[in-house]
């Protein structure tokens, strides 16, 4: 890979992913809302680890809510496509409601 191409930001319907080890942050920390999605557990397909339960909060950007608070919904689900399948529902929610 060059350079060039490890600047490209990885995005999913059209919102940033920046992943830090098991934890993946779908969304912009510039909106209200970010989904955090947690790797729970994984399971070996073909030598690879492939996430098999996910951790899914919708949270409020806003540093002055403490952690705690700042969630406002929250849920476990089968694989990553479906963790970000529910993930860009509540953000898409989220960010259009009035």
């Amino acid at each position: 890979m060059s350079n060039n191409e490890s600047n490209i930001p990885l995005t999913y319907k059209g919102r940033p992913l920046l992943r830090k080890d098991n934890i993946i942050y779908y969304g912009s920390m510039t909106d209200k809302y970010i989904a955090m999605l947690q790797i729970l557990s994984t399971t070996k397909v073909n030598g690879l680890d492939v996430a098999d339960k996910v951790s899914v909060q919708l949270q409020l950007t806003d540093p002055d809510i403490s952690s705690r608070d700042r969630i406002t919904k929250s849920t476990t689900k089968d694989g990553l496509y479906n963790a970000m399948d529910i993930a860009s529902i509540w953000l898409d929610r989220a960010l259009t409601s009035k």
